[in-house]
């Protein structure tokens, strides 16, 4: 049987506002049928917040400690909470609506693109659960939280993996009312969050773990890689991008 061809983008370490650029300008190359259906992995560089396309950015984020510490804050086009990307993996797969590899309806798409991440981290002899909407947890504790978009016919999921996690510098930037309050979140999410690191009992690479990503999301979609770098075309496009939304104050404060 042929394999589905998945274009594959290995783009590294960049900034929160090139990341965000990145993943829109190719679901722009995608949905044009410039790119085949693309599964992209990357870092942060420095650590940075996304908070959801629908969110008060100053209702959840503490401005003046994410400026202290240096951490840009990023408003995404995808929904969801606020995320504070440090030490992870961050995954992107888009693909056209109509391309058939991934079912229309959005729940059930949520867990058949999360596959990848769970068949990925089955390398490491883990065994991670699906939790709707869009979960992936291990023993009952959350190790990727996962977004989605549909704009111009095309599917647009990314999400992270855990590789360790810090949840008091993490609420460090949030904004919380009350100490109390804080100390209370920070126990709960604690209890609620793991990472690879905690689950492993060791310190696991970004490219170990990329490694996994790449072989999970070939079991999954029974998939054929062809690895790329972005196109001219798409850098150009994701300069104009970052510049007019995501390292553009206006955007992100836009709410």
């Amino acid at each position: 049987m042929s394999k589905h061809q998945i274009r594959l983008l290995l783009t590294d370490f960049n900034s929160g506002s090139w990341n965000m650029a990145v993943d829109e300008a190719v679901l722009e190359a995608v949905s044009a049928g410039q790119q085949l259906p693309t599964l992209r992995l990357y870092g942060w560089s420095p650590s940075a917040v996304t908070i959801g396309y629908f969110q008060s950015l100053h209702e959840e984020i503490d401005a003046e400690v994410c400026k202290k510490n240096v951490v840009p804050v990023i408003r995404r086009i995808t929904g969801g909470g606020a995320v504070y990307h440090d030490k992870e993996i961050t995954y992107s797969f888009i693909i056209p609506e109509t391309h058939g590899l991934v079912v229309k309806d959005i729940l059930a798409s949520y867990k058949q693109i999360s596959q990848g991440v769970i068949e990925g981290l089955k390398e490491f002899g883990l065994d991670v659960q699906f939790v709707p909407l869009n979960d992936l947890i291990i023993a009952g504790r959350k190790v990727s939280g996962n977004a989605q978009t549909r704009k111009q016919k095309t599917i647009l999921q990314h999400g992270t993996v855990l590789l360790d996690v810090d949840v008091r510098k993490m609420f460090s930037l949030l904004k919380v009312s009350d100490e109390k309050i804080r100390d209370k979140l920070i126990t709960n999410v604690e209890e609620r969050v793991t990472s690879l690191k905690q689950q492993l009992g060791k310190e696991v690479s970004f490219v170990d773990v990329q490694n996994a990503l790449i072989t999970g999301f070939a079991h999954a979609f029974d998939a054929a890689f062809v690895v790329t770098t972005l196109s001219p075309e798409e850098q150009k496009r994701a300069l104009i991008i970052e510049q007019e939304k995501y390292a553009n104050e206006q955007w992100n404060a836009m709410r």
